[in-house]
């Protein structure tokens, strides 16, 4: 239900303004610079990240509506994705990333979507500049593959906002290695580093809390504010507002798209009250009915229930089973404001005003 609940808001969980205040603090900002947020959102947590620096600010948003919002905050956004927009490779100073939390789906093996992110956008670093990752603490690990050999001088701090601690969102501090120091680099050096890394899932409750004030300072490198981010991918907001004029669509649409059942008329003769039951529980008999103060607004609807049991044998062994059910709801809204819904579970509920008092 989690995964499903974040692909439903495209695995958006924004950082806690506190926290981005307090990450913030560890960085010493130059002059002049270009920061890239590849999952902007509203553009609120990289705002606050690059302080009152004299930034060039960019993000990148899937979302069109979170899209329009962080233009108002950053100086440029692409609405798309990440993985088709382009850029010239080392053009950031800073980097911060706060990608879904979430698993790829490929053809291939599966990777943690923390991870794809990190691999694609981590290049557009320059070396010497800072990467900001904000991950769950157990998927670290699934990028260790990165951070071990390109990034230096790692700090690692849990978030402890009750907003971050719910998903165990950790903070990594990175300075991106020069290819020269790539090059004297140690096999041990590395698996030393990878080692550490997928032992923070594990000792999460013991890592140093974000601290109000710095331990240490990450001096974030001068670069040019002239970056230039390409979106090559399919305009999707325009191909949407497209699709119901398309032929194609309207006669897929006969096929996909059920049309919606509509009964007019009066029966025969009176119903009674096995015909009524049926035709509400099916949804046939919502829309408005009564007078004057009893006017009012009805809606069915069906919903799984468990019923749970225990069953003890002669032997002493309890066996607890489990069986699914659909049982339906009603739903009422009158027209002074007064709500009530009514179950199998709480049939006696009693109707509520606009303000909430029975």
């Amino acid at each position: 239900m989690a995964r499903n609940a974040s692909r439903l808001k495209l695995g958006y969980y924004p950082l806690v303004p506190g926290e981005a205040q307090r990450l913030c603090r560890f960085l010493e900002f130059p002059a002049e610079y270009a920061v890239l947020d590849p999952c902007a959102g509203t553009g609120a947590a990289l705002e606050l990240i690059s302080g009152g620096a004299q930034a060039r600010r960019f993000g990148v948003e899937l979302d069109s509506y979170r899209a329009i919002e962080a233009s108002r905050l950053l100086d440029e956004v692409v609405q798309g994705s990440v993985f088709d927009t382009h850029c010239p490779v080392e053009s950031f100073s800073l980097l911060y990333l706060n990608p879904p939390y979430d698993d790829e789906i490929a053809e291939g093996r599966n990777q943690r979507m923390e991870r794809v992110f990190l691999e694609h956008c981590f290049r557009w670093l320059r070396p010497g500049g800072v990467l900001v990752l904000v991950i769950p603490g157990n998927r670290v690990g699934s990028c260790s593959d990165v951070l071990a050999p390109h990034f230096r001088d790692l700090g690692i701090y849990r978030l402890t906002d009750p907003d971050a601690a719910q998903y165990s969102q950790i903070a990594v501090f990175g300075i991106r290695r020069t290819r020269r120091e790539r090059e004297r680099l140690h096999d041990r050096e590395v698996t030393a580093a990878r080692e550490l890394l997928f032992n923070v899932g594990r000792n999460y409750e013991r890592l140093c809390p974000l601290p109000d004030q710095p331990d240490r300072i990450y001096p974030v490198p001068p670069s040019t504010p002239n970056v230039r981010l390409t979106y090559r991918g399919l305009p999707m907001d325009l191909l949407e507002d497209l699709l119901p004029s398309s032929r194609a669509y309207r006669q897929a649409g006969r096929i996909l798209f059920a049309p919606e059942v509509q009964i007019h008329g009066r029966p025969l003769t009176p119903l009674h009250a096995g015909h009524v039951g049926i035709l509400s529980c099916s949804g046939l008999l919502n829309g408005v009915f009564g007078t004057g103060e009893a006017r009012h607004v009805a809606c069915w609807e069906t919903g799984k229930v468990v019923d749970r049991f225990e069953e003890t044998d002669d032997q002493e062994v309890t066996t607890i089973r489990e069986r699914e059910r659909f049982t339906q709801r009603l739903t009422l809204v009158f027209a002074d404001g007064r709500t009530a819904m009514l179950s199998e579970e709480d049939p006696d509920a009693k109707c509520t005003s606009e303000d909430g008092a029975a």
